[in-house]
């Protein structure tokens, strides 16, 4: 095993899965120099399995920035569906590292936003990019993250944002009538409760308790097959076979949610660098997001209608985003330290 000091550990820790891979400065950060991936419930903690890792390639490094999926106070960090708590210093100690970073997995993936090629994206609207603007990312999954970039004179720095948490603003009658619905059942009704996985289950819930659209039988059945109802109603939406109103009707819904989120976010940050659709949601229904209920809803802002309609919208599909948004990371704060 050598030890090189150009190389750097990137990791993306989840709940079921734990991705690491090793990244070389001087090489980029569009590919690894070795990768693989756990299953994170197999371990009793981080150091165990990065031990592991490190002990099948031929590098040993002394630096690692990590994403999390979970919020980083003052480099501690309570992993989301596991039992692991991961302190930047008790790693460095255990490790035998230089430098141990974490940070929040949207953060993470941000970072890659700058790194990404044309077949990382999938275009939405092509827009007209400036290439020193800010950049939005919006990242609907399990829940709802978002994130921006700005320029500093030299390269693209990251930043968090909790705006998935903020107020949801309705933008017609009928969204009205569901927030109604939502907040008697609820404390909050944030963006994120009807714009990620859970939002879609909550849209679904109105749509058949609050307006008694009909449920079918047999819908019911595989959603109680399935267990996750999320992606069974992503695919009766658009089952041309055999036609599904209630999951359509969820769908139009939460498209035109989402687009209304994501062209609030570039008129927030002044977005004319593009906006970017992360996540685990968007990449696996980009038919749907061709529809015209997306792209309507994100241009639709009065007077700043023709501003938004001029921002560039992509969908990012590189799975491999938020390991390279934490190599990039590292390497930038080496670079700072220097």
């Amino acid at each position: 095993m050598r030890k090189d000091p150009d190389t750097i550990l990137a990791g993306d820790i989840g709940g079921t899965k734990t991705n690491l891979a090793i990244f070389s400065r001087g090489e980029g950060l569009l590919k690894s120099l070795a990768e693989a991936t756990f299953p994170s419930g197999n371990y009793k903690g981080f150091g165990d399995m990065v031990r592991e890792f490190l002990s099948g390639t031929d590098f040993k490094v002394d630096q690692a920035c990590i994403g999390v999926a979970g919020p980083v106070i003052g480099g501690r960090a309570k992993v989301t569906n596991l039992p692991w708590v991961l302190e930047e210093k008790e790693l460095e100690t255990e490790l035998g590292f230089n430098s141990v970073r974490l940070m929040n997995d949207l953060l993470a993936f941000a970072n890659a936003v700058p790194l990404l090629e044309e077949e990382d994206l999938f275009v939405l609207n092509q827009g007209r990019q400036d290439p020193e603007g800010s950049r939005a990312i919006i990242a609907p999954g399990t829940g709802l993250g978002e994130a921006y970039l700005t320029w500093d004179g030299s390269m693209f720095r990251a930043y968090p944002s909790e705006g998935g948490h903020a107020d949801f603003a309705p933008a017609d009658g009928f969204q009205a009538d569901m927030f109604g619905y939502l907040k008697e059942r609820m404390e909050h009704v944030s963006y994120e409760q009807v714009c990620s996985g859970i939002g879609l289950r909550n849209i679904y819930s109105y749509l058949k308790e609050g307006v008694r659209m009909p449920e079918p039988s047999w819908l019911a059945e595989e959603i109680s097959s399935a267990g996750d109802s999320v992606p069974v109603i992503f695919r009766n939406a658009s089952n041309r076979d055999r036609p599904c109103d209630i999951c359509r009707k969820a769908v139009s819904l939460f498209l035109s949610i989402l687009g209304a989120a994501a062209g609030s976010m570039a008129l927030h940050f002044m977005a004319t660098g593009g906006v970017y659709l992360g996540g685990g949601i968007p990449p696996r229904i980009t038919e749907l997001l061709q529809g015209g209920e997306f792209m309507d809803s994100f241009t639709d802002k009065g007077r700043m209608s023709d501003l938004v309609a001029g921002i560039p919208v992509r969908v990012i599909k590189s799975p491999r985003a938020a390991l390279m948004g934490a190599a990039r990371c590292g390497t930038m704060e080496a670079r700072d330290e220097q």
